[in-house]
């Protein structure tokens, strides 16, 4: 087992990296040719302009002020200034929501922290257990003398982990019922005082029923008109144009290929430049790059107004689906928190995303299929998980050198040297589960976006919430049972299921050198190297150099990011669980933590404000299930300890734990119907003031102008539409009148049809007026 020496090489190893991926960064900001990679958002807002120097030309590439040198760590300070109310104009709700997560930790691990050092950890190291008994199915190390393993069977000092567990899982509820109230406060701030968006007038129509007289356009209509006669404004088909999509996105990479190659044509014209035709421009015939691009964007083209026009006549691109705009908040809320027809499947609605987050593609699925889709992406998930315990066993025989020697024994030699042991034992084990994971945030993606959500951000939250059982289940626990029966609890395995706990429980003091060691590695190494931003740094020069032609391109170049909340939140919410699991049984692992969640608040602070630019804005929409996460590992830290204690035949004791877990569920239950309706609705209350206080400043305001084309798909609109409808102001809404339907059995409707006479327009009609010039 790694020992106290082994982690102080571990520590050191990440401090290095960790510093020198600082001092890296902290260089590479302040030269003026990467102004646009480290702050790419204040460029997206319009509020930097690149560094211009007068001088030599140097001055254009380094930075040559020495002045700048002495302070380049003054990001760091720099970072935390900004205000939070501030911060959330900036950058939105989600981000500072999201920074919250950190801050959670800070006030939850700090106190835990102090009062585990104070008495846990002189209770455990005072005794001789380990040191007077070598139980021959027991390893143990220097480290494990401060952990519970030390306490000898049936003692009295396992009273003092129980009186601490009460007072970890008290004050951790109370923290997270402050938060709680917190964030929901800021959620409702945010809404009321938040600009006018589309998404609070609109709300996404699904499965509506087919009808043999009228198109899914004018049914859409004329069901409003007859349901919601005083609220309904217009509407908007969904179309399934996902090839038309494709084809757009072809031409679009066909177009960048034309650009380098006319730009390196510019830059040499003695020669033209030639490719290959075959896969990857490694074979085919060769061809004149230039002119073979041209042909290619031209077929494509042509493809695409064929395309767009097929999309446009044939009914069966017309999906059964539509977004529906209100007159007021209040009538969209109306209509999205109640049940519109008889038949609970049909005329299903829901808050529409803003137009940034809706995920088209999605859109074209049938809803009668999601069902079957989210049933095999599940049963695919659980095949996941079970057989990905093969590469975490591989991981955990690198935790120990006599699992080394076992399966390498010509190694044995090499590995002996002490230094070479230390590495291995500190550093290897935590960034090979590292190297493990790389490739698993895509393939939970991808299952996701099978499954047929229809926002990037309910896409984050479903694979965010994968990830978080993936890493519960292999990371986790199957670290702890693995890597245990690879060192010398292989009876453990065969025992029933209500030994489970006890399994566990036992295994956790042994495996927590290797947490520690994983800490080290992904939250210090893995924080430091995400703010030097590698990748986008080396892909903004190579397209800088080879496809940047005007100012245009140099934006489309950079690579702001987002905060990957599929990514970010389920490895913050492993931490909160080796956190609280650790607290009570190795409280030396709880600096450790401390450490990651300080560096990360600051690091990712700094990213929000100069680098990532958000995709959506949900509103704080994923914290009922931050909450949740962090209670499931504080019940999950609750059992394990009484299975532990449970093993040390602490019989008296024991019993006062069940008293924990039961308490906890409760006060989930209790938060969830106190604070988690504000993340699910609207209030009715808050949009009819929302809207009382519009129509009082804007009385003119046009509203149909604003809404009319926020949900057309993006391949119908040009580049030159602006989606800033806020000048959208002159006209009366139209007064109510009856018109004539197709069906017979709905002859009259309450208000004007464009498509029986005037309303809302079909996608042809919507498409056509938003191409004319």
């Amino acid at each position: 087992m790694a020992t106290i020496a082994d982690i102080g090489v571990s520590a050191a190893l990440n401090l290095l990296s960790s510093f020198i991926f600082l001092i890296a960064f902290a260089l590479l900001r302040i030269q003026p040719f990467n102004d646009r990679v480290y702050f790419p958002k204040w460029y997206l807002k319009g509020l930097r302009d690149s560094p211009s120097q007068a001088g030599a030309f140097v001055r254009k590439f380094v930075n040559v002020d020495f002045r700048s040198y002495v302070k380049f760590l003054n990001w760091m300070p720099a970072a935390l200034k900004m205000p939070e109310p501030e911060l959330i104009e900036h950058a939105g709700l989600d981000s500072a929501a999201y920074l919250r997560i950190y801050l959670i930790g800070l006030k939850i691990f700090v106190p835990i922290t102090v009062l585990a050092w104070a008495v846990l950890v002189p209770v455990n190291y005072t005794n001789d257990t380990l040191r007077l008994e070598r139980l021959s199915n027991v390893t143990s190390s220097d480290i494990d003398m401060l952990s519970i393993s030390n306490i000898p069977a049936k003692s009295q000092r396992f009273w003092s982990h129980i009186v601490m567990a009460y007072a970890f899982t008290f004050w951790t509820c109370y923290v997270l019922r402050k938060e709680y109230e917190k964030v929901a406060n800021m959620r409702l701030q945010f809404l009321a005082s938040a600009k006018r968006r589309p998404d609070q007038f609109t709300v996404l129509v699904r499965n509506v029923p087919p009808d043999p007289d009228e198109s899914v356009s004018e049914l859409v209509e004329h069901f409003f008109l007859v349901n919601h006669p005083d609220n309904y404004l217009t509407h908007q088909v969904v179309v399934n144009a996902n090839k038309l999509a494709k084809l757009v996105k072809q031409k679009k990479k066909k177009q960048n290929w034309l650009d380098y190659y006319q730009l390196k044509y510019s830059r040499n014209n003695a020669t033209r430049p030639i490719m290959k035709t075959g896969f990857l421009g490694l074979w085919g015939q060769k061809v004149d790059a230039i002119d073979h691009n041209i042909a290619e964007i031209e077929r494509l083209s042509n493809e695409i107004a064929a395309e767009r026009e097929s999309v446009v006549t044939d009914p069966k691109a017309i999906m059964p689906a539509a977004f529906v705009s209100f007159k007021t908040r209040w009538g969209a809320a109306v209509c999205a928190q109640t049940q519109q027809s008889r038949n609970p499947t049909l005329w299903l609605t829901e808050w529409a995303p803003e137009p940034r987050d809706v995920f088209w593609n999605n859109l074209a699925i049938p809803y009668v299929s999601l069902a079957v889709r989210r049933l095999i992406m599940g049963v695919s998930f659980f095949f996941l998980t079970f057989f990905f315990m093969i590469p975490i066993a591989f991981v955990q025989s690198l935790a120990s050198i006599e699992g080394i020697e076992k399966a390498a024994p010509f190694l044995k030699p090499i590995i002996e040297v002490k230094i070479i042991k230390s590495i291995v034992q500190g550093f290897l084990p935590g960034i090979a589960l590292k190297l493990f994971l790389i490739f698993l945030p895509s393939i939970l993606m991808i299952m996701s976006k099978f499954e047929g959500f229809t926002s990037i951000s309910s896409l984050e939250r479903r694979s965010a919430s994968r990830y978080y059982i993936f890493n519960l289940v292999n990371v986790f626990l199957g670290s702890i049972i693995t890597g245990s029966a690879f060192e010398q609890l292989d009876t453990f395995m065969k025992q029933s299921a209500n030994d489970i706990p006890k399994t566990i429980g036992v295994a956790i003091p042994i495996k927590a050198t290797f947490f520690i060691t994983y800490i080290m590695v992904d939250g210090w190494a893995g924080i430091a190297g995400e703010i030097l931003m590698l990748k986008p740094l080396i892909m903004y020069h190579l397209k800088n150099f080879f496809l940047v032609k005007t100012e245009k391109d140099r934006e489309e170049a950079m690579d702001a990011g987002s905060l990957g909340f599929n990514t970010g939140e389920p490895r913050i919410q492993l931490y909160f669980l080796l956190g609280l699991v650790y607290s009570t049984v190795t409280p030396l692992l709880l600096p450790f933590i401390l450490v990651f969640f300080a560096f990360a608040y600051v690091v990712f602070r700094h990213q929000i404000i100069n680098v990532y630019n958000q995709e959506y804005e949900s509103g704080a929409a994923f914290w009922p299930d931050v909450h949740k996460r962090i209670l499931i590992a504080l019940i999950i830290s609750q059992l394990l300890l009484m299975g532990l204690m449970s093993t040390k035949e602490a019989a008296q004791s024991t019993p006062f734990i069940i008293a924990l877990p039961v308490l906890t569920i409760w006060f989930y239950y209790f938060t969830q119907g106190r604070y988690e309706p504000a993340f699910i609705r609207y209030p009715l209350q808050e949009a009819m003031m929302k809207d009382t206080l519009e129509h009082a400043r804007e009385p003119n305001l046009y509203l149909k102008g604003y809404l009319q084309s926020a949900y057309i798909h993006p391949v119908f609109k040009s580049d030159d539409d602006d989606d800033d409808h806020d000048t959208a102001i002159a006209k009366k809404e139209d007064e109510d009148v009856l018109v004539p339907t197709k069906r017979q059995s709905r002859r009259n409707t309450p208000a004007p049809s464009k498509i029986s006479g005037g309303s809302s327009p079909s996608l042809p009609e919507a498409v056509q007026e938003h191409q004319e010039p």
